[in-house]
């Protein structure tokens, strides 16, 4: 699973030895009159003794749940509100959609629909069904398969965002070759391969070992994936939105220097805002993931525990946050917001009115635009 909940951590798995804490030090026993030493044997029936583990100690007890019943609450508000919130910003961008034809609603519509599916598949099935409520009695394979979705949702969110950046990077910094090569036709076949690559990325994340039950140092295959999930998911788009946003900076300046009116489009603010945002509230899980593979486990640290908690409810705080910065920066999708919720509330009476009713067509009439709007 991409995260997990406290519950993960309380049921101990079949098999695994419980020795008193008298099994992890040396013991004087009295043997004929002279006292002899018995090294007793770690949790795992060898290796040695914790002052000899260095940062990976083999302590006999599980680290508490610090966060109680947090998490679960946490989750389940993040799902209550965010998931109505998205639904609700995906019918307004795909109005946009169709109306302008402009390849940034396409991006930011498939944004949305990834934030859909991630909350849907890592936030209700994985923290919440399969973590809180099943636990462990879930089968394995039918964990490992849940892992291939979740990674893929994951990457499919920040990819498409990577997308984005680039679209707009050559929206400002080459316009004529932009408008000579932008179509919607283009932009969706783009998403389509984002979507495919995406799913493909998810399959060796099949084999992840979760974090939660690490009682020991990870082996290669493992930090391998750790290691391509931190870049997959971070470090790379992270130095795609360093570069892009960079340049972008740069072009405004350069235009302002030169007399021209160095606009910012809403689309480039929208941008500018989503990847600070990601990079800011993603950073946390990836420190902790990066400190849990080369110095504790969260499976005997109760620090690295709830450092966990945390930083996994920081991360899929990002998939609800678009839609507040949407309204914050556009009139024009704050109207057509407007307008979904009031189609949505119209009576069933007035649409089966005659067509020549007076009240008929101002209700039907859907906001108009201004004209050269853009989110």
């Amino acid at each position: 699973m991409l995260g997990g909940t406290c519950r993960d951590t309380q049921e101990k798995p079949q098999g695994t030895p419980n020795p008193g804490p008298r099994s992890m030090r040396l013991e004087g026993q009295e043997t004929a009159g002279q006292p002899q030493v018995t090294v007793l044997p770690t949790p795992n029936g060898s290796g040695p003794s914790q002052e000899f583990r260095g940062h990976w100690p083999e302590t006999p007890e599980r680290s508490p749940c610090v966060a109680g019943v947090v998490p679960v609450i946490y989750y389940s508000i993040l799902l209550g509100l965010g998931l109505p919130v998205n639904l609700l910003t995906a019918v307004a961008l795909a109005r946009l959609a169709a109306r302008t034809r402009k390849p940034s609603y396409y991006h930011f519509l498939a944004l949305t629909a990834s934030d859909i599916v991630t909350q849907v598949v890592i936030v209700f099935a994985g923290f919440l069904l399969q973590g809180a409520v099943l636990a462990r009695e879930v089968p394995r394979v039918a964990v490992r398969t849940a892992n291939v979705l979740e990674f893929a949702s994951n990457h499919a969110s920040v990819w498409i965002a990577v997308l984005l950046t680039v679209d707009r990077y050559r929206a400002l910094c080459h316009p004529l070759h932009h408008r000579a090569a932008a179509s919607p036709g283009r932009t969706r076949r783009d998403i389509t391969m984002v979507l495919g690559a995406a799913l493909l990325t998810g399959i060796p994340f099949y084999w992840w070992l979760d974090m939660w039950r690490d009682t020991g140092p990870p082996g290669t295959l493992d930090k391998v994936l750790k290691w391509a999930h931190c870049l997959t998911v971070y470090f790379i788009p992270c130095g795609v939105f360093l570069v892009t946003n960079v340049a972008v900076v740069r072009q405004l300046r350069r235009r302002g220097r030169s007399g021209l009116a160095p606009r910012v489009g809403k689309s480039t603010a929208i941008l500018l805002g989503l990847t600070t945002l990601f990079a800011f509230l993603w950073a946390p899980r990836i420190s902790v993931m990066l400190y849990h593979l080369y110095m504790a486990p969260v499976y005997h640290d109760w620090r690295v525990h709830l450092a966990l908690d945390v930083a996994n409810m920081v991360a899929m705080l990002n998939t609800v946050v678009n839609f507040g910065l949407y309204c914050f920066v556009s009139k024009t999708f704050r109207a057509t917001v407007q307008g979904v919720i009031h189609d949505a509330h119209l009576p069933c009476v007035v649409r089966s009115q005659p067509r020549g009713h007076p009240g008929v067509e101002p209700a039907l009439k859907p906001p108009g635009l201004p004209k050269g709007a853009e989110l």
